[in-house]
């Protein structure tokens, strides 16, 4: 997987709100949370897990959401597949990471071995998924889908949901009340922790 900066040049050549722009902008900010979560200590450790998290959620049911179904056609049903097979598992990973105490040696040594597995994803999307998805829609194709990736993300949970992923029906249909779910979850929390 490139790093955030050579994402960040990546997005800077494509249209606004192009989906493959949003995309690669997440991919680096995933990379970002990840070197902050690896580096952090404390509250912030945990902060920084939490938004790395919840981005990482998001992004995913959006992805399953609107890009695999298109990428069925453009990059083919057993790429597509596989990529959902790989969120499948990345999300069974994270829902494992959120109940672990940020702070232990197990955390730390299960995020680095997550992080090569969601690089290793993200590296498949930008290299066999993204350039088909250019290749096969127009402009403004691809900024519909941006739209409806957008979309996608105020309604997608917060939280994983092991259940769902990995299946575009099952995020249409689980997606939008686990979101209302872990947006409440969250902002009682977030009340919470800050009286």
């Amino acid at each position: 997987m490139s790093d955030a900066k050579t994402d960040r040049e990546k997005t800077a050549r494509l249209p606004d709100e192009d989906v493959v722009a949003i995309l690669l902008n997440q991919h680096a900010r995933i990379r970002e949370l990840f070197a902050d979560v690896k580096t952090a200590e404390g509250e912030h450790k945990k902060q920084a897990f939490d938004e790395l998290r919840a981005l990482l959620a998001v992004h995913e049911t959006a992805e399953e959401m609107v890009v695999r179904p298109v990428a069925r056609d453009t990059a083919g049903k057993k790429e597509a597949a596989a990529r959902n097979q790989e969120e499948a598992e990345a999300n069974k990973v994270l829902a494992r990471l959120e109940k672990m105490d940020v702070e232990s040696p197990e955390f730390d040594a299960q995020l680095r071995a997550f992080q090569k597995a969601v690089e290793d994803h993200a590296e498949h999307e930008e290299r066999e998924e993204f350039p088909t998805l250019r290749a096969g829609r127009d402009e403004a194709q691809l900024k519909r889908m941006g739209t409806m990736v957008r979309a996608a993300e105020r309604v997608a949970p917060t939280h994983p949901h092991p259940t769902a992923a990995g299946s575009p029906l099952a995020q249409w249909s689980v997606g939008p009340v686990a979101s209302l779910v872990d947006r409440t979850k969250d902002a009682i929390r977030g009340a919470t922790a800050h009286p």
